[in-house]
């Protein structure tokens, strides 16, 4: 039986499944990340939860993971890690500049002037 292969750097043949393997430890810091900031609930609570310093992690440990595997990645591989690296970093901000916004009328529970 021939297993399906993917070019690496140079040429060289890869096995499908590291590169399946690859991607899904990618997904897994994406998905903590999302969870992390608030975006997905936590499938163990049934909660939204935040907790942006552990998310700031999980983005920090795909960047350490992507400087340490440079050079070393497929065109695919590489794209995907820096999409979402992308996503992650946008979100994050995006979360960031809520907690310094001031906050709504109806949040304070104050009738607008």
């Amino acid at each position: 039986m021939d297993e399906a292969k993917d070019k690496g750097p140079g040429g060289a043949e890869e096995p499908l499944h590291e590169r399946d393997l690859f991607l899904g430890l990618i997904q897994s810091f994406q998905a903590a990340a999302m969870q992390q900031m608030g975006k997905v609930m936590n499938p163990f609570t049934e909660k939204i939860e935040r907790d942006m310093a552990h998310a700031k992690m999980s983005i920090e440990m795909l960047e350490m993971l992507r400087a340490r595997t440079q050079g070393n990645l497929t065109g695919q591989e590489a794209r995907f890690l820096n999409h979402v690296l992308t996503e992650l970093r946008l979100n994050y901000v995006a979360e960031t500049e809520k907690d310094k916004a001031p906050p709504k009328p109806a949040e304070t529970g104050e009738a607008p002037a």
